[in-house]
């Protein structure tokens, strides 16, 4: 997704810009189910919690990463379209 969002800068993409936006809601998507199945691990075994913290920590920052992403492809649409969508929802993003 890094890749994907400096790809689109470079080439000032629209389009892969607002392909982020998709992207990153997906990973919000898989980053609630990883916490979901994180607390299901500590609930049963709470021998487990330090690991688990470890993983909860690792798999965060990967989020934050794809929320960066999606800063940068704000960026994008702003400099090519002139508007700002850092407020605006997924649905709405394709009309532009």
């Amino acid at each position: 997704m890094l890749h994907d969002a400096l790809d689109a800068f470079a080439r000032m993409d629209v389009e892969a810009a607002i392909q982020l936006y998709h992207d990153d809601d997906k990973i919000d998507r898989q980053y609630e189910s990883i916490i979901r199945e994180l607390m299901t691990y500590m609930m049963e075994d709470p021998r487990t919690i330090p690991q688990v913290l470890e993983v909860l920590w690792a798999a965060r920052s990967l989020e934050r990463i794809g929320d960066r992403c999606q800063h940068i492809s704000d960026y994008i649409i702003y400099c090519v379209k002139g508007k700002d969508v850092r407020h605006t929802k997924i649905s709405d993003l394709d009309s532009i």
